[in-house]
């Protein structure tokens, strides 16, 4: 499920950005029956959800694969850096983050995915930023569901993307599996401004198994969220 217009659902601009529950409120209610019918699983693609000053900002302050603040994933699973100290992040990207783990965003979410009740991750566990180099993947799987120091249940993904004039060629492309895993049902390009929701469960299979090409120098840049409930059904 994609929605391709520009959603302007925030006021102000730079240092002023918030996001606005009125628009929020009404991306929701369009979004929201073609959310909960997605296939392989329910899902939204949002494009241009961010305004291009707080965009630029985030994208000009990510911080270089080699400063110290990046925790190096190197296995089978995944070839990734992640970053999830908030207080090492830039400032336009923590007010970032803390706009994402609003109040208002929250009530956008419940009403996008119907699930009542979530709770924000302050923690950024598993979150954060992510970075993957050339080379790097991350094999089709889902994703932990119980977060250990809250004792929650994770129910919701956010991503939003980081990568301005990318060649589609470099891979990279989000896949969102079937339930019997045979099949990619679904691949998102990671351009920039781009946002996906999806709901977590133990068959929301995704990630992109093949190795990013991007030249040198380049990334694949996202913002990953994740909400949880206490309890689920």
């Amino acid at each position: 499920m994609s929605s391709d217009l520009r959603t302007d659902v925030a006021t102000g601009s730079g240092e002023n950005f918030f996001f606005d529950p009125a628009r929020l409120s009404g991306l929701a209610t369009e979004l929201a029956p073609g959310y909960a019918s997605a296939d392989p699983f329910p899902h939204v693609v949002i494009d241009d959800f961010l305004p291009d000053d707080v965009m630029a900002r985030v994208i000009a302050s990510f911080p270089d694969p080699r400063e110290a603040r990046w925790q190096r994933f190197d296995n089978a699973r995944e070839v990734k850096l992640a970053s999830t100290d908030a207080d090492l992040l830039p400032p336009s990207t923590r007010q970032l983050l803390n706009e994402f783990n609003s109040a208002t965003m929250i009530e956008f979410l419940e009403q996008l995915t119907g699930i009542d009740g979530l709770i924000p991750d302050p923690h950024l566990w598993g979150g954060g930023l992510h970075q993957i180099e050339p080379g790097g993947h991350l094999q089709i799987h889902s994703d932990f569901n119980w977060h250990k120091r809250l004792l929650l249940d994770r129910r919701v993904n956010l991503l939003v993307y980081l990568n301005e004039d990318w060649d589609e060629d470099w891979g990279g492309a989000l896949e969102l599996w079937d339930r019997d895993m045979t099949a990619a049902r679904q691949r998102i390009a990671p351009i920039a401004n781009r946002c996906v929701v999806f709901s977590t469960t133990d068959y929301s299979f995704h990630g992109h198994p093949d190795p990013v090409t991007c030249p040198p120098g380049r990334t694949r840049r996202s913002l990953a969220l994740y909400y949880y409930s206490n309890g689920r059904p």
